[in-house]
C-alpha cells in the first residue's frame, strides 16, 4: 500500500478514485465495510482504492479536552488498512490550519487534487470540516456536480448494539476483551514502541520490553498471556499493565511491560504488537521481591501450560 502525505502526490495517470473517509480508529467491523466497499467499487471500474485518514484524532486539535484514548497506535491502524487490500492511503496532518476549512472546501480541493473521483464511501454518521459543516448530504450534493457517487453506509450492529470505536473502548476498559475481539473483526491488541525502563524486571530475573503507550486505552490492570512477533518468529507473552505496587516509589506510573518467553535481543525503538489473550491474574503488592519473582515463576508456568 502507498502511504502518502498530500493528494496531488498520488498521480493517477487518469485513472479514476474510489475514496474512503474516516479516522478509522480501530479498523473495525463498521470501519472494514467501508473501505471494502471503496475496493470493489476501485475493481469495478478500474480505479485506485484509496483510503483518507488523518494522523491524530481531530479533537486533539478542536476540543484538546474531549481527546479519547485511541484502541489502535497510528503504525497499528495503518497496517490494518493495508491488511484489507488499499491500493494507497492519503495520511493528512490533522492541524489548526486544516481544521479551518469549510466542508465543501475540504472536497473539493480533494477533487482538484486527485483529479477525477468515481466514488466517495463514508459513514451514514460522517461529519467533517470546520464547525462540522459537511455530512453526507453535502457529499451527495456535491457528487452532483461533479459525477461522483456517494456511499454513506449504516452502521454495523452485533448483539442488537451499533459496532463503533467508543463501544469498543468501553469493552476494553471493562476487561470484556472477546466483545473488542469480536466488533474488532480480529484479536484485540497492543502496539508501541519500545522504550527503555528502569530495568526492574531484568534484576527479577525476567527483561521486559517496555511500551509506550500514552494515549491508548487499556484493559484493567493486571497480568494477561499474550502473543506477539519479531521478525515473523512467534513468542508467547506475559504481559504487565499497573503500577508495579511492589516496587517502591515516590511517584508510580502505569508501566505496560511485556517479558518474551524464550526470547533473547534487543528490541529498543521497534514497535511491538501483543495480541491480547486471558488475564492470569490482577495486579497486587508482594511483601517482597523474592515474593514477586516466585509469582511471576507461577505466571510463566500457566502460561506454557496454556498453549
Amino acid at each position: 500500500m502507498k502511504i502518502i502525505h498530500a493528494a496531488n502526490e498520488l498521480k493517477p495517470a487518469g485513472r479514476k478514485v474510489c475514496l474512503a473517509i474516516g479516522f478509522f480508529d480501530g479498523v473495525h467491523l463498521g470501519h472494514q465495510q467501508i473501505i471494502r466497499q471503496t475496493i470493489t467499487d476501485a475493481r469495478q471500474h478500474d480505479a485506485i482504492a484509496l483510503v483518507l485518514t488523518f494522523d491524530r484524532h481531530p479533537n486533539s486539535v478542536v476540543a484538546p479536552r474531549h481527546v479519547p484514548p485511541l484502541i489502535y497506535s497510528l503504525p497499528q491502524k495503518l497496517r490494518a488498512i493495508e491488511s484489507l487490500g488499499a491500493d494507497a492511503l492519503l495520511l493528512i496532518r490533522f492541524d489548526e490550519e486544516f481544521s479551518r476549512q469549510t466542508g465543501e472546501e475540504f472536497i473539493r480541493r480533494l477533487a482538484g487534487d486527485l483529479g477525477k473521483i468515481q466514488s466517495l464511501c463514508v459513514g451514514m454518521d460522517f461529519v467533517f470540516g470546520h464547525q462540522r459543516s459537511g455530512d453526507v448530504a453535502l457529499l451527495k450534493k456535491l457528487g452532483d456536480k461533479t459525477g461522483f457517487t456517494v456511499h454513506g453506509l449504516a452502521a454495523v450492529s452485533l448483539d442488537g448494539r451499533i459496532v463503533s470505536s467508543t463501544r469498543i473502548r468501553e469493552a476494553i476498559r471493562a476487561g470484556e476483551l472477546d466483545t473488542a475481539n469480536q466488533m474488532l473483526g480480529r484479536p484485540y491488541a497492543i502496539s508501541g514502541r519500545v522504550v527503555a525502563g528502569d530495568r526492574v524486571g531484568r534484576q527479577l530475573g525476567f527483561p521486559t520490553a517496555n511500551l509506550e503507550v500514552a494515549g491508548l486505552i487499556l484493559p484493567p490492570n493486571g497480568v494477561y498471556a499474550g502473543l506477539t512477533k519479531v521478525k515473523t518468529k512467534p513468542y508467547r507473552v506475559a504481559l504487565n499493565i499497573g503500577f508495579r505496587p511492589t516496587m517502591a516509589s515516590a511517584a508510580p506510573q502505569l508501566r505496560v511491560e511485556a517479558h518474551l518467553l524464550d526470547f533473547s535481543g534487543n528490541l529498543y525503538g521497534e514497535e511491538l504488537t501483543v495480541e491480547m489473550g486471558g488475564k492470569l491474574r490482577a495486579e497486587r503488592k508482594f511483601a517482597s521481591s523474592a515474593e514477586l519473582h516466585r509469582q511471576i515463576l507461577r505466571d510463566i508456568a500457566v502460561l506454557r501450560a496454556s498453549g
